[in-house]
């Protein structure tokens, strides 16, 4: 067999928020996967190793978790009062495809910083210290983020004292702006913030119950569910569920079943190709725990709990889009988020997670009975932690 040269292609491995990812200039890729299909999801798969059945990823730039095996597309926007178009790929760890349906909000704090460090930000919009506004046009769901990056001495400050429950080191602060975060996708599915058109239904779960359910558009389209209603507390680290086969597979069928309510997919065997999107998370009234770290949690230092499961296991933290859409239900009374914060009108929420916890706010307004959240925001931090080339066989 004829051995086969490496492309070299330019890269950035970043951090942002609870995640890591490869990002690339669109410029950079090669012309053929300069633009969707087959091309490019071969190059990005193995750019992080996958498909990889012993799900390791060991020949690629992956971490085997969801939080791990993503990558990132930015480019110039073309777009009126937009900087750059950012382009979200989750890869899938033991599968063949790369699953574009939604958007990453930790990443999305990278994505400021990257494209300033990348000259895709005009100069004359930088400040040489001080905040520089990124306007970032979200291209998997068609909205907009609007990012706050710190600079000093003309450069992206990265490091600082802004301390994030999921991430070891302390680093410099990067407010987002999640502006109209009701989700919608490009063929129109779910475009509705609540697309059943119920704050609260009933959903019926073969083989589960009929479990109440709160399904939501915003952020990241996500199904939350009452952690008691399936035998939890919502005080859960990542081992008394990712071990358990039975309970991922529980997890799926009411991910499936919510998908199918939510319009999200048109029969039960689309979800299988639709790992990324919806979310299913499960809520609870405050309680003590301890946290992945052995730091302790304490009721009163929360509004609630929230436990989520993304790419089929609980994640370690909470994924940034998915702590959007906790903001934006929690905003609205009588949602099952908003109950297990204790009920009523509220701007802001700070929910436990298993590594700790994380406060965002949503601005609701109910407007001829139909609720709208004009924006929610949170605070996130980045780093890059390589820069050069990644290297992929030339296949």
């Amino acid at each position: 067999m004829a051995s086969l040269p490496q492309l070299r292609i330019p890269a950035t491995y970043l951090r942002g928020g609870t995640s890591k990812g490869v990002f690339f200039r669109l410029q950079d890729l090669p012309q053929a996967a300069q633009v969707p299909g087959a091309a490019r999801d071969a190059l990005l798969q193995r750019v992080i190793g996958s498909p990889d059945p012993y799900g390791k990823q060991i020949d690629g730039m992956g971490g085997a978790t969801s939080s791990t095996s993503k990558t990132v597309i930015v480019s110039s926007s073309s777009r009126p009062d937009h900087d750059v178009d950012y382009l979200f790929g989750q890869v899938a760890i033991d599968k063949a495809f790369v699953d574009w349906s939604g958007n990453c909000g930790n990443l999305s704090a990278a994505v400021g910083p990257f494209a300033i460090a990348s000259g895709l930000i005009d100069p004359g919009r930088l400040p040489r210290d001080g905040i520089a506004t990124v306007r970032i046009w979200q291209a998997n769901i068609g909205k907009t983020i609007i990012a706050h990056v710190p600079m000093t001495d003309g450069a992206v400050q990265e490091t600082g004292e802004f301390e994030l429950d999921g991430v070891t080191f302390p680093a410099a602060e990067v407010q987002l702006e999640f502006m109209d975060p009701a989700a919608e996708e490009e063929d129109g599915a779910g475009g509705a913030m609540f697309p059943t058109g119920h704050l609260v239904d009933d959903l019926e779960v073969p083989g589960v119950g009929t479990l109440k359910a709160t399904m939501i558009n915003a952020g990241i389209p996500t199904i939350f569910v009452e952690a008691a209603a399936i035998g939890y507390t919502g005080t859960e680290l990542q081992d008394a569920i990712n071990g358990d086969a039975k309970a991922l597979a529980k997890f799926e069928t009411i991910r499936a079943h919510g998908a199918l309510r939510m319009g999200l997919i048109k029969s039960l065997d689309e979800i299988a190709t639709r790992q990324h999107t919806p979310k299913v998370a499960f809520v609870a009234r405050p309680a003590d725990y301890v946290a992945s770290s052995g730091k302790p949690v304490k009721a009163g230092d929360v509004d609630l709990l929230v436990r989520a499961m993304s790419m089929g296991k609980l994640h370690h933290a909470m994924m940034g889009t998915a702590a959007v859409a906790i903001g934006t239900a929690a905003a609205i009374p009588g949602t099952l988020v908003n109950l297990a914060a204790g009920g009523g009108e509220r701007q802001a929420v700070r929910f436990g997670h298993p590594s700790g916890t994380l406060r965002v706010g949503a601005q609701a307004v109910l407007a001829d009975g139909t609720w709208s959240v004009t924006k929610a925001v949170m605070s996130r931090s980045a780093r890059v932690l390589m820069e050069g080339w990644v290297r992929v066989p030339a296949e």
